[in-house]
């Protein structure tokens, strides 16, 4: 090993998410991925040829994932400018129509798509998956510094777009990331075949999962804001069978949806029993503190999830129902709004989290021999001493940190 090729990045804290943080701590790197994670003593005995960078008063920790995200809605930011004052499904028909009024695509919604996914790298977001029902997230995803997985959202809870719907996606590429929306906007049979590819080309299966109240007594009763919705944008057609009981995740579990590599996002409305029952099953959870706060939908169970061994990812959702797209303040969002989950655990869902729901935890979301070398350095404060100071200080400051991207 040529020790011209290997660099040293030494500072006040290095951040390997799985394992205690390191004080005056370093990482080796050579071509973009690690070779070592320690004390920068050791470091400097091991590779004594390195080239050292010095980050002082800073924390290097690994980029963040984004686990759910709308790009193509970026243009629709108007939605959230100022507080929701009408229910969840008013604010979907409100979504609806600035979109018929601006247009789904176009220039306006690619240069608004473009400036958020390079926000989000800017700040310090290395991962996007992205949610879409265009072409936006697809084109992107070339230009996009880090990685970012578009996904194509199938829609359509009526029988009669069903074949088409299945003619549809029988003729994608396999190569193409495919998502259901939600299970009351998704055809039952049309769920059922996303799944099934999905778990044939081992891919990632996100769907919107227990988001609003309303959802619940859709699916067990058949009635309620939702289905009332639904009817009167003329797809409520009786096809849809009601369980009579459980809940979004009892229905999941009828059609077969639920294995590891199906990501539950925002997950909200779920009892215990489903919580076990996803935990059984190695089901992903993708949390949207930001979203849910402005839509008022509710809270997720995170303590319980966290007792049940699952670890969620977090997503900033879209600019139409999130007025700041930060993982940083979905940190921050969350330790609010539940004081009893630790910071550290919250740091590991905006980076191990989300690298573990998008199958990606083999070469990001922690700092490891072996893994990608794509490392923030997060400016700290001569206050931050201890393990808990540090990982609060992020999680509650880390958005107005001026960070610096190291990629070799």
């Amino acid at each position: 090993m040529a020790p011209d090729l290997i660099r040293i990045h030494s500072a006040a804290w290095v951040v390997p998410v799985e394992g205690a943080p390191i004080e005056n701590g370093a990482v080796a790197v050579k071509n973009g991925i690690l070779l070592a994670v320690g004390e920068t003593a050791r470091l400097g005995r091991q590779y004594p040829g390195a080239t050292v960078s010095e980050h002082r008063r800073m924390a290097l920790t690994p980029a963040l994932i984004n686990a759910h995200i709308h790009l193509e809605l970026s243009h629709l930011a108007a939605l959230a400018a100022s507080p929701l004052d009408t229910t969840f499904t008013g604010w979907i028909n409100r979504l609806l129509q600035l979109r018929d009024r601006l247009g789904a695509t176009g220039e306006l919604a690619e240069q608004a798509a473009r400036c958020v996914a390079e926000n989000q790298y800017r700040s310090g977001t290395g991962v996007l998956a992205d949610i879409g029902n265009t072409a936006i997230g697809r084109s992107l995803a070339a230009f996009f510094p880090g990685r970012l997985l578009p996904f194509v959202e199938y829609l359509g809870l009526a029988e009669r777009g069903l074949a088409k719907n299945m003619q549809r996606l029988d003729g994608e590429d396999d190569a193409t990331l495919c998502s259901g929306h939600a299970p009351y906007s998704t055809h039952p049979r049309l769920l059922r075949r996303l799944k099934e590819r999905a778990r044939a080309l081992g891919q990632v299966f996100p769907i919107h999962t227990a988001e609003p109240a309303a959802e619940g007594e859709m699916i067990r009763e058949g009635r309620g804001e939702m289905v009332e919705f639904i009817r009167q944008r003329g797809f409520w057609d009786g096809s849809f069978v009601p369980r009579g009981s459980g809940g979004t995740i009892h229905y999941f579990r009828d059609l077969g949806l639920l294995d590891s590599r199906t990501l539950c996002i925002h997950a909200i409305h779920v009892a215990d029993e489903e919580v076990r029952i996803m935990a059984g099953e190695g089901v992903k959870v993708c949390l949207c503190p930001g979203s849910n706060q402005f839509l008022r939908t509710g809270t997720p169970p995170v303590r319980t999830y966290l007792d049940h061994g699952m670890l969620p990812a977090l997503g900033t959702d879209s600019a139409a129902s999130n007025p700041r797209l930060s993982l940083w303040r979905e940190m921050r969002l969350l330790a609010m709004a539940h004081p009893a989950v630790q910071a550290a655990e919250i740091f590991r869902m905006a980076t191990l989290g989300g690298a573990q729901a998008l199958g990606m935890d083999r070469h990001l979301g922690t700092l490891a021999a072996g893994k990608k070398a794509d490392l923030l350095a997060v400016p700290l404060p001569e206050d931050v001493e201890s393990e808990e100071q540090l990982y609060r200080y992020l999680v509650e400051n880390g958005e107005q940190a001026e960070l610096d991207r190291i990629l070799q």
